[in-house]
């Protein structure tokens, strides 16, 4: 019998497959927040162990933004290539294969012994990781009911900022282990491989996508530019792409940045004792975001929630950039930023509902993803042009991003695509 999600009204009147699901898709979340960010806790210090150099020489900053580009195209390649077998193979298989690629290349990485090598796990760590965000949204999309898809979203990427406090508590545990090295951080990713055995026996295909497989075969991607759904793919994909730039420039400049700090200079902090306190205040204020966004979407409709954010997003990433600051006003200045990142839940409901049933994971996965191809543009450049001693001036410069992201988040379509 097929599930009919839009009648629950609250968690008791939920199927078993309708709970499964969230569940499945939380914990593929969750441990994509995890696999996301242990390299950027351990990027400067292991980056320049394998460079067998010293933390402030440029090479580090030059090939640390190598590597994250790499992982960044990735995780737009990685989108696109499973968003493909989504929509073919279906939504629970293909969640095992994402979560298993990031879990096997994230630990892999722990084997690196030059930078190239930790590039290349690190760009196949992250196809599954772009994968898993479409066939996840996708899959709640099609399972749970449409009225709660502004608070899905926020849970879901809550999830995303838990797998990231994970990480920062494991690498945190891992530095009190007596002869630490930074490689061991990647041992950690391993964990999600051992969640899969349970979404393959527990969690079915969904209903919708059963029907419709069953009536026809799934377009090719080139479907995404046919007549009636190409203006919907370029305003999504184009404002994922400028929005998704400005955000990761900040993620993983900003602990450059709150390393050559002149307070930690100063007193000779601890830096990664820094670098941790400030990722905690942007992740743990994002969570207040999820909700908050995901409010203002139930409220005022996801156009205006997304415009609203991207906006505020530019004024407190400039201001927090645009003048120096004393550090405990760094870290409340990154908590405001932090919250304003809770808009990126937004995209996981926003966005798939647009597309056709047989092109939902292939044209959320494109369009989202579609921005890590610039933002890995951008990250590099900024590695190679920007002084060690001047990342405020690069991540001022990334924050005009978000004033066009904005203007273009009131262009994106009201109604929902048909299948």
């Amino acid at each position: 019998m097929r599930d009919t999600p839009a009648e629950a009204t609250k968690l008791s009147e939920l199927s078993s497959h309708q709970k499964k699901s969230g569940l499945a898709a939380w914990l593929g979340w969750f441990f994509d927040g995890l696999d996301l960010h242990l390299y950027t806790l351990v990027a400067t210090v292991f980056v320049a162990e394998l460079l067998m150099v010293k933390e402030a020489d440029p090479d580090v900053g030059r090939y640390g933004s190598y590597i994250q580009a790499a992982f960044l195209l990735g995780w737009a390649l990685g989108g696109a290539f499973f968003g493909i077998i989504g929509d073919r193979l279906g939504r629970s298989r293909t969640l095992v294969l994402t979560i298993l690629t990031y879990a096997l290349f994230t630990g892999l990485s722990f084997f690196a012994e030059n930078w190239w090598q930790l590039m290349i796990f690190r760009f196949l760590a992250a196809l599954g990781i772009g994968g898993e965000w479409a066939v996840g949204a996708s899959l709640l999309s099609e399972t749970w009911p449409k009225k709660w898809r502004p608070w899905i979203a926020a849970v879901l990427q809550c999830a995303v900022n838990f797998g990231i406090l994970a990480a920062i508590a494991g690498v945190f545990l891992l530095q009190k282990v007596p002869g630490y090295e930074p490689r061991w951080v990647f041992l950690i990713g391993v964990l999600p491989a051992f969640v899969t055995l349970w979404i393959r026996k527990e969690v079915p295909e969904t209903a919708e996508w059963s029907a419709e497989k069953g009536k026809r075969e799934a377009p090719s991607m080139m479907g995404l530019f046919g007549r009636d759904i190409r203006r919907t793919t370029f305003i999504a994909s184009t404002l994922c792409a400028i929005s998704l730039t400005g955000h990761w420039c900040f993620m993983f400049w900003q602990q450059a940045f709150i390393r050559s700090h002149p307070e930690v200079i100063a007193r000779s902090l601890d830096k990664a004792s820094v670098v941790a306190t400030a990722l905690f205040c942007v992740i743990s204020a994002s969570v207040v975001g999820n909700f908050a966004s995901g409010w203002a979407a139930h409220r005022f409709g996801y156009r205006r929630a997304l415009a609203a954010f991207f906006g505020v997003y530019f004024v407190l990433m400039a201001l927090t950039f645009a003048t120096p600051w004393s550090l405990n006003q760094t870290y409340a200045l990154y908590a405001g930023v932090g919250f304003c990142q809770g808009v990126f839940g937004l995209f996981t409901m926003a966005l798939p509902p647009l597309f056709p049933t047989l092109l939902r994971t292939t044209g959320a996965g494109f369009s989202y993803n579609i921005g890590r191809v610039f933002a890995a543009a951008g990250t590099v450049f900024f590695g190679i042009f920007a002084k060690p001693s001047d990342f405020s001036s690069v991540l001022l410069y990334a924050s005009i991003l978000f004033l066009p992201a904005a203007i273009l988040a009131m262009w994106l379509p009201t109604e929902e695509a048909t299948s």
